[in-house]
């Protein structure tokens, strides 16, 4: 069944053909200053704000964090687990995830057997997604165990995120890894686009308006940006990119 936020999110796709979303590291921010990063996103016209990063952070800091979050910028939070502990009852929904090119099981299926009871008990809406790290893969390909799938490979791309779509996922998020010296190509995009019926997320390594706006134009239905809010020019960053995805239509 889809949820409200999951409804949210398509309805704003359909209207606005494709969004972009802010991804906040709890580990590297405060509290206030993931709220201020929050605000100053939603002015620049983001539409929803992810949180999570690869590395391990406390529950109690996380929830502070979110709370923060939900009270200052009301907007859709979603969580943006590496594991259990990136679970935290004050958000409204969760991308419920498995890491489809990981070799560890955990990440596959294990993690989320833990966690499934809680999200029920928060009462988090789940969302299914297929998480496929490509490129250099980062922190995250590191401590998922994944084998990153190379830029120039986006048949085994597509493939992968075709058994997600198969699997009953209803986004597919193609990762190039936080920090990635360059963003998924357009190419990687396009095959696994024409490959799949359901929304496409990429993220990694977008840091221009030229780059979101050729993820866009390959067929990207959702941009994902982390590491260029973690400065204080948050509202410029992010408006540039947003201009970059809708320079697309």
């Amino acid at each position: 069944m889809v949820g409200h936020v999951e409804r949210y999110l398509l309805e704003k796709m359909e209207a606005e053909n494709s969004i972009h979303l802010t991804l906040i590291d709890p580990e590297k921010v405060t509290p206030p200053q993931a709220s201020s990063i929050a605000v100053k996103a939603k002015l620049s016209g983001t539409s929803a704000i992810m949180v999570g990063g690869s590395t391990f952070v406390s529950t109690k800091h996380l929830d502070s964090v979110v709370k923060a979050i939900k009270r200052t910028a009301k907007l859709p939070v979603i969580l943006f687990p590496n594991n259990v502990t990136g679970i935290s009852r004050y958000a409204d929904a969760i991308w419920f995830m498995s890491l489809l090119n990981s070799v560890d099981p955990y990440f596959l299926v294990g993690a989320q057997i833990l966690g499934a009871p809680m999200v029920k008990k928060y009462r988090l809406e789940p969302i299914p997604m297929g998480y496929i790290i490509v490129g250099d893969g980062g922190t995250a390909g590191i401590v998922g165990k994944a084998v990153p799938i190379p830029y120039n490979k986006p048949e085994l791309a597509a493939a992968h995120a075709l058994a997600g779509q198969y699997l009953g996922m209803r986004f597919i998020y193609l990762e190039g890894g936080s920090g990635a010296r360059k963003p998924v190509p357009p190419e990687m995009i396009r095959t696994v686009k024409n490959y799949i019926d359901v929304p496409l997320i990429v993220g990694g390594g977008i840091k221009t308006r030229k780059q979101a706006l050729t993820a866009v134009a390959a067929g990207a239905d959702i941009i994902v940006t982390g590491n260029i809010v973690e400065n204080r020019e948050v509202k410029d960053k992010v408006s540039e990119i947003i201009k970059g995805i809708k320079g697309s239509r």
